[in-house]
C-alpha cells in the first residue's frame, strides 16, 4: 500500500557524507565538446581543491540529436575505468537498447533523435530506407563496439549518496524507491515536476529541458538542453552546498 506524504513536509537539509564531494553531469546528447571541457574543468577543480572521496555521476542521455554520441560514450567508457564514475541509463539509451534488441523499435528512436546517433557510428540511412528497420540494423550492430555494449550495461536506473537520489527524469511521488518503475524513473514529467512536498531525499536529475538550472526545496535539474544550447551543466554537492562548475 503506496503511503502519502503528510500535507505539511518539513524542509529536507540534505548533505553528503563527511569528505565526499559529488560531481553531476546533466544530459549530454551527442556533444563531445562540451563533455570534454566539463571533464577537464572537474580535473582541474578536484586537483586544486583535493578531497578524501570524490563521485563523479552522470545522469543520462548520452546520445541523440547532438553529432557525436559514439565519442561521447568513448569519454564515458573511459572515465568509467579510471575514475570509477557512475552512469545512469536516460530514456534516449533505453530507445537505443529498443533497437539493437528489435529492428521494428527505428521508427520511435528516429523520433527522438536517433538519426544523428546512426550517423555518429557510420550508419547512414538510403533514401526510403528509413521504414526498413533490417537493414539499419543489421549495419548498425555491426558497427556498434563490445565496449559501447559493455557499457550499457553497466548503466544504473538511479544512485542516492547522503540525502540525495540522483536519477534521470524524476520517481514517481509518495512511491518507495523499490517499487518505482523504469519507465518513470526515465521518462516521468507531470507527476514528478509538479509535486511541491519533500521526498525521502533530495533528488538530482534531468530529463526536461531548462535555461538555467531549476533549483527547488525538493530537487534540482540539471538538463540546461546542452546539445542545442551549447551548455553543459556540472553541479558539485559537498556537505550542504551545491555549487556550479
Amino acid at each position: 500500500m503506496q503511503q502519502r506524504p503528510p500535507e505539511h513536509s518539513p524542509a529536507l537539509i540534505a548533505s553528503t557524507p563527511a569528505e565526499t564531494r559529488i560531481y553531476a553531469v546533466g544530459d549530454i546528447h551527442g556533444r563531445a565538446d562540451l563533455l570534454r571541457d566539463t571533464l577537464e574543468r572537474l580535473d582541474e577543480d578536484l586537483s586544486r581543491r583535493p578531497i578524501t572521496y570524490s563521485v563523479e555521476i552522470f545522469l543520462g542521455d548520452y546520445i541523440d540529436r547532438g553529432p557525436d554520441s559514439r565519442d561521447v560514450i568513448d569519454l564515458l567508457a573511459a572515465r568509467m575505468v579510471r575514475n570509477r564514475a557512475i552512469c545512469l541509463r536516460g530514456n534516449h539509451e533505453e530507445l537505443m537498447e529498443d533497437f539493437l534488441r528489435d529492428p521494428a523499435a527505428l521508427a520511435a528512436w528516429l523520433r527522438l533523435g536517433g538519426l544523428q546517433t546512426l550517423i555518429s557510428y557510420g550508419v547512414t540511412s538510403r533514401l526510403g530506407e528509413a521504414g526498413n528497420g533490417t537493414a539499419i540494423h543489421q549495419r548498425f550492430c555491426h558497427a556498434f563496439p563490445r565496449t559501447h555494449q559493455l557499457f550499457l550495461q553497466c548503466l544504473r536506473p538511479w544512485i542516492y549518496c547522503g540525502d540525495y537520489l540522483f536519477v534521470h527524469a524524476g520517481i514517481r511521488p509518495a512511491v518507495p524507491l523499490d517499487r518505482q518503475t523504469l519507465e518513470d524513473l526515465l521518462w516521468i514529467r507531470e507527476g514528478f515536476l509538479n509535486f511541491s512536498l519533500q521526498h525521502a531525499k533530495y533528488i538530482v536529475h534531468g530529463h526536461t529541458p531548462v535555461v538555467h538550472p531549476d533549483v527547488r526545496s525538493n530537487r534540482i535539474n540539471i538538463d540546461t538542453g546542452a546539445w542545442r544550447s551549447g551548455t553543459l551543466t556540472c553541479a558539485i554537492f559537498e556537505g550542504t552546498s551545491i555549487q556550479f562548475l
